[in-house]
């Protein structure tokens, strides 16, 4: 017999962190694994977008980092030593800026902001930046409210998000998209 996708469980507007203790459904440990997930499925979608091998086998690493960072967040902290979770290392931080420098190697000099688009796949690659960006904010508030995570979770998603950027602006290089600078009104 299938497993049932409803548990009816979470009706009443609680869920249960892995380790089993329950909390409301919009506690800052749920929004910050919910909006890792958001990004997980956004960077899904521009990597079904993008073809360019090398930049689609970077982005499933990430995505699976990012399952690492859910399961690291929907966790009870008391309870995680018990568990066997993946952790992440600092070696994911570094793989992020070996491609950043990488990709910044062929592209031009940056001498203004950019106006996010040109190509879906760019405009794309944009959107997954802001939601990476607002996945570390709703992080950093854990730290803030002095609700444990791992500062490495805060850095990878610092990383990531640079690594969105640059990998917009790649993007736009590949495609052959000319980026459009911002002129602010004078």
């Amino acid at each position: 017999m299938a497993l049932k996708i409803y548990t009816k469980t979470g009706d009443l507007g609680k869920t249960s962190l892995i380790g089993g203790t329950k909390v409301p459904k919009s506690h800052v440990r749920i929004e910050s694994y919910g909006t890792v997930d958001e990004l997980n499925s956004y960077i899904g979608l521009v990597n079904d977008l993008f073809d360019h091998p090398e930049s689609n086998l970077t982005l499933k690493e990430i995505q699976d980092r990012l399952f690492t960072i859910g399961s690291s967040l929907a966790c009870d902290p008391e309870k995680e030593p018990l568990m066997k979770l993946p952790d992440l290392k600092e070696e994911d931080v570094k793989l992020l800026e070996a491609n950043i420098d990488a990709m910044n190697e062929v592209l031009p000099v940056m001498k203004s902001f950019i106006l996010p688009g040109g190509h879906p796949t760019v405009s794309h690659l944009h959107i997954a930046r802001c939601i990476c960006r607002r996945a570390e904010r709703i992080c950093v508030q854990m730290q803030i409210e002095e609700i444990f995570i791992d500062p490495l979770v805060i850095k990878y998603l610092n990383r990531l998000s640079d690594y969105l950027f640059v990998m917009a602006r790649f993007a736009a290089y590949i495609l052959r998209v000319p980026e459009v600078a911002w002129k602010p009104r004078v």
